[in-house]
């Protein structure tokens, strides 16, 4: 498994769905999110996988970050509504497979 390197292609990408997992929970797992080259205007922190069969997820908050709200936003280490992106189903599922959660809380086909 790849964690955030710059070999990841995330291009065509998009939402497959949300779960609710701590920041603590996903730097133990993933190690320190991208600091760079991620959409810091609507999301705060994002980390890129690239599975050993070729599934690519992304991890990454949207609209509800001090990056968007401001002084309003949530801190990174106080979010726990995070989105899954991916080109397919199995990479939510995947990620939540190595995040031991059972509760996507929503899965787009």
């Amino acid at each position: 498994m790849k964690i955030n390197t710059p070999t990841i292609n995330t291009n065509g990408t998009h939402l497959q769905g949300h779960m609710h997992c701590g920041y603590d929970k996903l730097v133990e797992t993933f190690g320190d999110p991208l600091s760079e080259g991620f959409d810091d205007y609507k999301s705060d922190a994002e980390w890129t996988i690239e599975f050993n069969d070729g599934t690519v997820a992304t991890i990454y908050n949207y609209k509800n970050g001090r990056n968007y709200l401001g002084d309003a936003g949530l801190y990174p280490k106080e979010i726990t509504e995070w989105n899954i992106g991916g080109h397919d189903r199995r990479a939510a599922e995947k990620i939540m497979k190595v995040l031991g959660l059972v509760n996507l809380t929503e899965f787009f086909a």
